[in-house]
C-alpha cells in the first residue's frame, strides 16, 4: 500500500483532490484529514492498515491540492460535510467506511465532520473510525429537527448542481408573468421595475 494515485473530483468552483491507495475493487474507505492538514496526514498510516481496502484520502476545499472556494465564501463545517457527499457520489460509493482524524478546533474538527456525515447519512456508512476525537454534542430534543433540515439543504443543493440546466430564455412578457406567479405580492409595475435590473437580454430572449 505504499504506492498511491492522485484523483480529482470536479465541483462548481474547481476540484477536490484526493490520494488513493489499493485497488478500486477493494472495500471503500474514505479518509478525512484534520484541521489545517491535508491528505498526506495518512501517508504513514495507510501502509500499516489491512490490505484488501481501497483507501481514498481527500483534501478538503482550500486544503492540500483542492481548489479554494471563491473569495468571500466562508468555510462552514456543513460545507465540508457536503464535500464528503460530493466525493462519495463521484466515486459512486453507496456504502463505505469513514475514517476521520483530528481533535483540532472543535467547530472545524474533521472527526466532527465524520460524526455529522454519519448522522445525516447513516445508510451510507458501515463503520466509523475516529482518530483523536471529541464527542458529538447535540441535545436529544434537537436531533430530529437538525437532521431533517440539514439533509434537506444538502440534498437540494446537490440536486440543483447535478441538473446544471442552462437558464431558460423568455420574452419580457413571459418573464414578467413568471415573476408575478412566484411573487404574489408584486404588482405588474413593481415586477417590471425589478426585471429591468434582474434580467439579462440574449438573442433568444
Amino acid at each position: 500500500l505504499g504506492m498511491f494515485s492522485e484523483l480529482k473530483f470536479l465541483v462548481p468552483w474547481g476540484h477536490v483532490a484526493a490520494k488513493a491507495w489499493g485497488h478500486s475493487e477493494g472495500h471503500p474507505v474514505l479518509c478525512l484529514h484534520g484541521w489545517l492538514d491535508n491528505a498526506n496526514t495518512f501517508d504513514k498510516l495507510i501502509p500499516l492498515l489491512p490490505r484488501g481496502c481501497y483507501y481514498v484520502a481527500m483534501d478538503f476545499s482550500g486544503h492540500g491540492l483542492s481548489s479554494h472556494r471563491p473569495a468571500g465564501c466562508p468555510y462552514h463545517f456543513l460545507d465540508y460535510v457536503i464535500d464528503v457527499r460530493r466525493v462519495a457520489a463521484a466515486l459512486q460509493w453507496r456504502r463505505f467506511t469513514l475514517m476521520g482524524h483530528s481533535m483540532g478546533n472543535f467547530s472545524f474538527s474533521c472527526c466532527f465532520i465524520s460524526y455529522q456525515f454519519c448522522f445525516l447519512y447513516p445508510e451510507m456508512v458501515d463503520k466509523l473510525i475516529l482518530l483523536e476525537s471529541l464527542g458529538f454534542l447535540l441535545a436529544p430534543e434537537d436531533t430530529e429537527a437538525w437532521l431533517k433540515s440539514k439533509r434537506r439543504v444538502i440534498d437540494r443543493l446537490l440536486s440543483l448542481e447535478a441538473k446544471q440546466q442552462t437558464p431558460k430564455a423568455r420574452s419580457p412578457e413571459a418573464a414578467l408573468q413568471r415573476l408575478l406567479e412566484a411573487n404574489s405580492h408584486l404588482t405588474a409595475e413593481g415586477g417590471a421595475i425589478l426585471l429591468q435590473r434582474g434580467t439579462t437580454e440574449t438573442p433568444a430572449g
